[in-house]
């Protein structure tokens, strides 16, 4: 077990909070225009949502993971929780509401594995801050606490708040992206993660490069950044006194690129959980992103230790 940073020892390696969804995914030659029908493939469902799939990711790499969220007592709550038993994430903090409807994601990929999300809360909005307060014990004994912004946003400043109180580690994916990020969350993350098009909004920058992005969100309280660069790999920046590291990408034949950042995230929280530093993280976590784009899905795609591809090299 790890230590615990009050002292203790931490009975999961990452808690991850926030969001479950049934994925229904259709493949298609082309995306649609405006007001245009085109065919597709035929409908697979299968288990999603940010919170859900960093938990599976976890979980699969072989790390002591918890998951809190919501669902409804549907058959996508009952395909969320069996996804996540067969991962080996412990799911007895996941709550289940009678009479809720299950949060959907509804994802298009096109022929070049790149997708396009809508996504129907429905449960992930009744997870709140009373939920997060009552796992307290949940949070102190994590030794990472992973958190996104797919659901309620007071919430996710319940769970800063309690991971602060007990020394537990916040990593935290703002996604979806909102146009300003509350200082408290920004303050917490450690590191925040965020892709390119992320990085750009939340640095107020309207160019420049990832790493001007990520001294930027450092310098406006994130205590660390990485910036994923999607086949290109990640860039790193850890405390003041680092400097930006270039994790280099992995080359695969992209499949389904759906959930690769969550499989990145998951597996981010799992090296730092265990005491690695953030760019040996994050180059552990660019395997696993890379892994998790080989194969159609989110949590179907994501890979054990066993399924990564050589680790690329490192440079500063």
């Amino acid at each position: 077990m790890s230590d615990a940073g009050s002292g203790g020892m931490r009975t999961y390696d990452v808690l991850v909070i926030g969001s479950a969804n049934a994925d229904l995914t259709v493949r298609v030659d082309r995306r649609p225009g405006a007001g245009e029908t085109v065919h597709g493939t035929d409908l697979v469902e299968s288990a999603g949502g940010k919170g859900a799939n960093q938990a599976a990711a976890a979980a699969r790499l072989g790390a002591r993971t918890a998951l809190l969220a919501r669902v409804g007592d549907d058959a996508y709550g009952e395909l969320l929780l069996a996804a996540q038993r067969e991962a080996g994430t412990e799911v007895r903090h996941v709550l289940v509401e009678g009479g809720a409807r299950t949060g959907t994601a509804l994802i298009v990929v096109g022929p070049d594995g790149d997708n396009s999300i809508v996504v129907s809360p429905g449960a992930n909005d009744r997870l709140t801050p009373d939920d997060v307060t009552s796992a307290r014990e949940t949070v102190a004994a994590s030794a990472v606490l992973s958190l996104q912004l797919e659901v309620p946003p007071a919430t996710v400043r319940a769970a800063v708040a309690v991971a602060r109180e007990t020394g537990t580690r916040v990593v935290l994916n703002p996604s979806p992206t909102p146009d300003r990020l509350d200082p408290e969350l920004l303050a917490a993350a450690d590191p925040l993660v965020v892709n390119e098009h992320e990085a750009r909004q939340l640095s107020g920058l309207t160019d420049g490069t990832p790493a001007e992005w990520a001294r930027a969100l450092r310098d406006r309280g994130a205590r660390s950044v990485v910036v994923t660069l999607g086949g290109d790999g990640a860039l790193a920046l850890d405390h003041a006194d680092a400097k930006p590291v270039t994790v280099p990408g992995t080359p695969v034949k992209a499949v389904d690129t759906t959930g690769a950042g969550d499989a990145f995230t998951g597996a981010l929280a799992v090296r730092l959980a265990a005491g690695t530093p953030l760019a040996a993280a994050a180059r552990f976590a660019v395997r696993v992103g890379a892994a998790s784009v080989t194969k159609a899905g989110a949590q179907p795609s994501y890979p054990t230790l066993a399924e990564l591809p050589p680790a690329p090299g490192l440079s500063a």
